[in-house]
């Protein structure tokens, strides 16, 4: 499974989104999309995000998920949960500061049988470059250590995000 999906299910005002395969920027649009509905939504509880069956994850995304986090922590006062159970995403997760950002833990005890398929949306590449750009300045703000390592990309996603509107 190389392409990326994202999968969603709602019970009792928890919000489940599940990461299958290898997830990339251009699901990043797709995603930002759907946090934006929960969010909206009155009877939103929760979010759990379950990366149990991620193979890959690309900094945009995880700065998609910071920003979540970030979010739901101003609008709700807590954080999601996250569940990884892959070492490597893992030991990704703890050097950028996520168990600052979210309650992580190894596996869930219940599962959750209906889940439907996000469509992807076909976006444009500004927006798909916009969201990069987002996605990485959220990251560089966590903590000095991203700050230090997404620096010069985010200079250079800014450059060509320019170019690209000009």
């Amino acid at each position: 499974m190389d392409n990326g999906k994202i999968l969603v299910a709602e019970q009792d005002g928890i919000h489940i989104v599940k990461f299958l395969g290898d997830v990339r920027l251009t699901l990043c649009p797709t995603l930002d999309q759907y946090i934006d509905t929960i969010f909206e939504n009155n009877y939103f509880k929760n979010i759990l995000i379950d990366l149990t069956e991620t193979i890959g994850i690309d900094s945009s995304a995880l700065g998609m998920l910071a920003k979540l986090s970030i979010r739901m922590k101003r609008h709700k006062g807590f954080v999601p949960t996250l569940i990884s159970v892959d070492e490597s995403i893992t030991r990704i997760l703890l050097s950028m500061g996520f168990d600052r950002i979210f309650l992580l833990i190894k596996y869930l005890d219940k599962k959750i049988e209906v889940m439907q398929e996000l469509p992807v949306n076909a976006s444009l590449e500004l927006t798909l470059q916009k969201k990069s750009l987002e996605a990485h300045k959220t990251l560089m703000k966590m903590n000095n250590k991203n700050w230090q390592e997404f620096k010069f990309l985010v200079e250079i996603l800014e450059k060509q995000h320019l170019m690209t509107l000009k």
